[in-house]
C-alpha cells in the first residue's frame, strides 16, 4: 500500500494540471488548508479570487458536494447525502466546477469534504433536484441490501458526536428501535457495522458500494478536485477506505476524521496507511477524563492557562507529525464544546492560532466560518461567504482574514521543517521560542504585560510583527522589533504574542 496519498499542485499557478505523489505532508510551497465551511462553491471561487491566492493558502476544504437531503436551514444536512449527484445548498455542477478551476489559476487546491459512511437518518424526505427517497431506498443509487442493519445496543444510550445538537434524533427513535443504532465504542463491529446517529449505514465492504463510492471520487476527479476530507473515517474498516482509494484514477491528498477514544480498539493511527488523520478528540472521555490530542490539548492548555506544556507536543501515542492534520477547531468542535472558538475569552482563539501556526506538528487547518446562535443553525447571507479587509461581513467571521492569523500564514510558510530552538518559559502562561533562524513568536497568556530580552537565531535587522500588521516594500502597518547581534527585547501585552520572520525583515 502507498504509505502517502497526496496529488498535489505545482507551486505556480499556470501549472496547476501538473501533478505529483509525494508524502502526507504536502511538498508545495504553500501547505496550509483553510475549511470554507458551508461557503457557496460561487463564493469560496471569488475568495480565491479575492485574497486566498495572495496570502499564502495551500488548499480550501469545502462542504460535501453530494446532493444531500433538502433540510430546514440546519447545516448538518450536508452530512446527510440522498445522491452523488453535484447539486446543492452550495450550487450546481457548473458552479462546482468554475470553483475549482478558479481557484487553480489563483494557485490554490480544492480538498472536498466526502461522506462515505452513511446516507440519511430521515425516514424520508426530497434531496436538493426534487429526488424523493425513504431512509435505506434512494432510487438510482442504493437500496436496502446495500446498508448494514446489524441490531446494536439500544438507540437511548447511543453516543454522538452532534449529541445534543441534532434535533431530529427524538423524533427518528421510534425508526431506530427496528435497526438500533452504535452503543458500545469499546466494540469495533459495532462501531464499524452500526449506525452513526441513526444514519442509515453503507456497506462499504460489499463491491457494489465501493465501486459507486469510487465512482463518485472519480466524478470529482473529472472536475480538478486535489483532495478529499473523509468524514467519519472511523466507521469505516481501514481495508474499505483502501480499496476505495485504490479504484480512483489518480491518487489524491486523503485526510481522514478518526477521533480518538480512550481504551477504544480502533485509533487514528491505525489509519494512516491511507492518508493523513485529523488528530483530535471527543470534548469528553467515556471514563469522565479530558484526552489530550491536539485539539483538545490546546483547548486545556488555553484554558487553563498553562501553555508552558505545549513545548512537548507531540505527546506519547499521538499520529506522528507527518500524518497528522491539525487544527485549533473545526465546524464540530466549535459548536460541541470540543475546542476553543471565537467567543473564547482573553484572546485564547487567536493566540491558539498563533501557536498552531508556528509549532511544527502536523499540516494546518484554518476553519473559516459564521456566526451561530444556536448549535444547529445554517449559515448567514444564503451560504454566500463575504469578507471585507482583515474580517467577515453578513455573518461570515472570515477568520483567514483575521491580521494575526493571515500573517502566521507567512510565518508557517516561512519557516518550513525548521526546528525549535530558544525555547522560554517565563511562567507557565508565557512561552516564547524560534523556528531555526527564520522565525521567532512569543505568546503571554496572562493579564500583566510580558518585557524581557529574547536570545534568537535570526540575523540581526528590523522585523514587522506579523500578528499585529503586515508588510508593504519595506514599511510595517503595525509595530516592528529590533534584532541585535542574537537578542531583542520586546514588550508582549496582556493576553497578546508577536510573530516576526526573515520574510517580514524590512530592514
Amino acid at each position: 500500500m502507498l504509505s502517502a496519498a497526496l496529488l498535489l499542485l505545482s507551486a505556480t499557478p499556470a501549472a496547476a494540471d501538473s501533478v505529483y505523489l509525494s508524502s502526507h505532508i504536502p511538498t508545495t510551497t504553500n501547505k496550509i488548508i483553510v475549511q470554507m465551511f458551508e461557503w457557496t462553491w460561487d463564493s469560496v471561487a471569488a475568495e480565491c479570487g479575492y485574497f486566498l491566492g495572495t496570502s499564502g493558502i495551500g488548499f480550501v476544504q469545502v462542504s460535501p458536494a453530494q446532493e444531500n437531503w433538502k433540510g430546514d436551514g440546519v447545516w448538518w444536512d450536508s452530512y446527510q447525502p440522498e445522491s452523488y449527484n453535484i447539486a446543492g445548498k452550495h450550487g450546481n455542477r457548473t458552479s462546482f466546477a468554475n470553483m475549482v478551476t478558479t481557484c487553480h489559476n489563483n494557485g490554490v487546491g480544492v480538498i472536498v469534504d466526502t461522506v462515505m459512511n452513511h446516507q440519511t437518518g430521515q425516514t424520508s424526505g426530497t434531496g436538493w433536484t426534487g429526488d424523493t427517497f425513504t431512509k435505506y431506498v434512494y432510487p438510482g443509487t442504493y437500496e436496502y441490501q446495500d446498508f448494514h442493519h446489524t441490531q446494536c445496543g439500544s438507540w437511548n444510550g447511543q453516543i454522538s458526536k452532534w449529541e445534543d445538537s441534532l434535533q431530529w434524533l427524538e423524533e427518528e427513535e421510534e425508526t431506530h428501535a427496528q435497526h438500533p443504532g452504535l452503543d458500545n465504542y469499546g466494540n469495533a463491529t459495532e462501531v464499524q457495522f452500526c449506525e452513526l446517529v441513526g444514519l442509515a449505514d453503507l456497506a462499504t465492504e460489499t463491491e457494489y458500494v465501493r465501486s459507486r463510492l469510487a465512482q463518485y471520487i472519480n466524478d470529482l476527479i473529472s472536475l480538478g478536485v486535489d483532495g478529499l476530507r473523509l468524514d467519519a473515517s472511523k466507521h469505516m474498516p481501514v481495508a474499505d477506505i483502501a480499496n476505495i482509494l485504490s479504484r480512483t484514477t489518480k491518487q489524491l491528498y486523503i485526510t481522514q476524521e478518526v477521533i480518538y477514544g480512550a481504551g477504544e480498539p480502533i485509533t487514528p493511527n491505525m489509519y494512516t496507511g491511507n492518508g493523513d488523520v485529523q488528530e483530535h478528540v471527543l470534548p469528553y472521555s467515556r471514563e469522565g477524563d479530558m484526552l489530550f490530542r491536539f485539539t483538545s490539548a490546546i483547548e486545556s492548555a488555553f484554558n487553563s492557562g498553562n501553555i508552558a506544556q505545549l513545548q512537548y507536543v507531540p505527546f506519547d501515542g499521538w499520529v506522528p507529525s507527518s500524518s497528522a492534520n491539525a487544527f485549533v477547531t473545526n465546524h464540530d468542535t466549535e459548536r460541541n464544546g470540543g475546542s476553543l472558538n471565537y467567543l473564547s475569552p482573553n484572546n485564547e482563539y487567536v493566540l491558539a492560532y498563533i501557536y498552531a501556526l508556528s509549532f511544527p506538528y502536523g499540516t494546518p487547518t484554518i476553519l473559516s466560518s459564521y456566526i451561530f446562535a444556536n448549535t444547529d443553525v445554517g449559515p448567514p447571507n444564503g451560504g454566500y461567504g463575504t469578507c471585507y479587509g482583515t474580517g467577515g461581513v453578513n455573518g461570515f467571521l472570515c477568520q483567514h482574514r483575521w491580521i494575526a492569523i493571515a500573517g502566521m500564514i507567512g510565518f508557517f510558510n516561512q519557516v518550513g521543517s525548521s526546528a525549535v530552538v530558544n525555547w522560554v518559559s517565563d511562567a507557565y502562561n508565557r512561552i516564547a521560542y524560534g523556528r531555526g533562524a527564520l522565525g521567532h513568536v512569543g505568546i503571554n497568556l496572562s493579564g500583566s504585560t510580558w518585557t524581557r530580552s529574547f536570545t534568537t537565531s535570526l540575523p540581526s535587522g528590523t522585523y514587522c510583527d506579523i500578528v499585529h500588521g503586515s508588510v508593504s516594500g519595506t514599511t510595517c502597518s503595525g509595530p516592528t522589533i529590533v534584532v541585535s547581534n542574537g537578542e531583542f527585547t520586546t514588550t508582549v501585552n496582556t493576553y497578546d504574542g508577536f510573530g516576526i520572520h526573515t520574510g517580514a525583515k524590512i530592514e
